[in-house]
């Protein structure tokens, strides 16, 4: 026979309405919780302000990463087009260039706005992955499993429901303080949920 342990995840409350669920996200807010999180079946405006969270670090990733892919089209291009490897010293006959002459044109550093499509379209490309991961990445996933999924009334938090979720890792969090604020605050249904240990 085999058991399994479980510990405890943190309390589900719901609420009744979106403008519920705002104001008691400030309540949470103000009294200094750090692991929670809000769950909607819609988007809430300034819900994010509400649950005061800072600006993400996304859009710095994202810019680093184009910037990146605009240096590695500029070095490609560059590496195989011109012959501006061979100005360094001790590179001259290490690197061999065979740069593509188009109609006896120049093949010198002069020629950068030939190499603008590929820096463009390495900069998308850079950019669109650091996207992806970052994000990924931000949010802790691929999570295959999550404890509120086992909880018997989450499943509405993507049709009618509205739930803040408590998590016990937080350093204020108190089995029976908790759930006497949760409470205090208006929520209802009052789960507690575990998870596997």
């Amino acid at each position: 026979m085999s058991t399994t342990r479980k510990r405890v995840y943190g309390y589900l409350a719901e609420f009744g309405s979106a403008s519920a669920l705002y104001k008691a996200a400030e309540k949470v807010r103000d009294a200094g919780y750090r692991k929670w999180d809000c769950h909607t079946p819609y988007p809430v405006h300034g819900l994010d302000g509400a649950m005061g969270m800072k600006r993400s670090i996304l859009p710095w990733f994202v810019f680093f990463g184009g910037m990146l892919g605009t240096f590695t089209g500029f070095f490609l291009a560059s590496a195989t087009q011109t012959e501006i490897w061979g100005w360094l010293p001790g590179l001259n006959h290490a690197i061999e260039s065979y740069p593509t002459v188009v109609q006896g044109k120049p093949a010198n550093i002069f020629t950068v706005p030939a190499f603008f499509p590929i820096m463009f379209e390495l900069t998308i490309l850079f950019s669109g992955f650091t996207t992806l991961f970052g994000l990924l990445a931000l949010m802790k996933l691929p999570r295959l499993n999550h404890p509120l999924f086992a909880s018997h009334q989450f499943h509405r938090a993507t049709d009618d429901a509205f739930f803040i979720a408590l998590e016990a890792r937080d350093p204020k969090f108190s089995p029976e303080g908790t759930r006497q604020f949760l409470e205090e605050i208006g929520g209802k249904s009052i789960e507690l949920v575990e998870e596997e240990d």
